[in-house]
């Protein structure tokens, strides 16, 4: 029987329904097993990332694997790309941007950095790389300047281009938009943010939907040993149990600050796709947004983002943010606090930058 997301996130990765079962999966804490069965050892599986990997993967549609951090889980992917170009969005993730450089700086890759807002510029370009390009590495909506990519377009250029797609769906989540079942390889998680929840991991996964591109990865983390912990690995598992009620809470906030916002005169811009728990407001200045950042009670000035209290930042705050970022853009994740009260925090602040 095939279940709606809501229930596989809560019964998925559940033990056998049998007398004196536990409901859930103990954590095992174990470096080593007992020869002569499948573990072996440590480095290679645990009981308690299977579990949260059977959970992810079934409401991506795919097959998961969990690593110690999302940067950890890129940077596995991206170990694989061996000269050749990478096309990637331009204001992705700070993390995945920094480990492109990097390879490139070392002669590793070629990054080519677009916008991927613009489908038919991206197009263009793939068709003008056509098999030259390994992956297509795509974030929609993006971190932090919030655009959104036709994922069904884009994915059909680039494996005309003879490319695999990664679709980072850190912000999205499997309960908005399940990348897989648009035709794209990979599917990638920072499982700190939205997935975990609570802003107590560190961990990250990849999804894909073929079986020998899950034994090529599976084989690559051995090897580098970019594993998480059990421990993380269950509290992760216990925040995806709640995934599809935070989300719900999170994005119906989030759609009503982004009318409040765009009716406040101290606001320039509001960027909100229409979706999800995230958006990113516009000031005139830098100075205003870290005004706004730093005179607040509940919303927390704070990186990262997901979980289940409301934190912002402006973004341009850090050095190698992307210039095409505004210096007075405040990028807002938003919690499942009442929304009159969150609004009620911004508004006292906002309404001091207009006088």
């Amino acid at each position: 029987m095939d279940h709606k997301p809501a229930t596989i996130a809560v019964q998925a990765g559940r033990p056998a329904h049998e007398p004196d079962q536990p409901l859930n999966v103990p954590i095992t804490m174990a470096s080593t097993y007992v020869a002569g069965g499948d573990k072996e050892y440590g480095r290679y599986t645990n009981d308690s990332w299977v579990a949260f990997e059977e959970v992810l993967g079934k409401l991506e549609g795919g097959k998961a694997l969990s690593f110690a951090s999302g940067l950890a889980a890129i940077a596995t992917l991206l170990d694989l790309v061996n000269d050749s170009v990478v096309v990637a969005t331009e204001q992705s993730y700070l993390g995945t941007i920094g480990q492109l450089a990097d390879l490139e700086a070392r002669g590793r890759l070629t990054a080519r950095l677009t916008d991927f807002s613009d489908t038919d510029g991206v197009v263009k370009l793939l068709k003008k790389l056509d098999g030259e390009v390994a992956l297509v590495w795509i974030e929609t909506p993006t971190n932090p300047g919030m655009q959104v990519a036709d994922l069904p377009a884009i994915i059909e250029a680039a494996h005309e281009a003879g490319a695999r797609v990664v679709v980072d769906n850190t912000f999205a989540t499997p309960m908005l938009q399940q990348p897989l079942s648009l035709g794209a390889d990979i599917v990638i998680h920072s499982a700190t943010k939205f997935i975990a929840g609570h802003s107590d991991v560190l961990m990250g996964a990849l999804v894909v939907s073929d079986e020998a591109l899950w034994d090529v990865l599976k084989a690559r983390r051995d090897l580098l040993g970019a594993i998480p912990g059990p421990f993380e690995a269950w509290l992760a598992l216990r925040g995806l149990r709640t995934l599809p009620l935070r989300v719900e809470r999170s994005a119906a906030n989030a759609a009503a600050l982004a009318e409040r916002f765009a009716a406040h005169p101290a606001v320039e811009e509001v960027r909100y796709p229409g979706f999800g728990g995230m958006l990113a407001v516009v000031l005139p200045t830098a100075e205003q947004a870290d005004l706004l950042t730093h005179s607040t009670s509940l919303w927390v000035n704070a990186t990262s983002l997901g979980g289940v209290e409301s934190t912002f930042e402006r973004r341009r705050r850090w050095k190698t943010e992307s210039a095409t970022v505004p210096d007075g853009l405040v990028r807002l994740s938003v919690g499942v606090e009442d929304v009159d009260d969150l609004w009620d925090d911004l508004v006292q602040a906002l309404d001091r930058l207009v006088g």
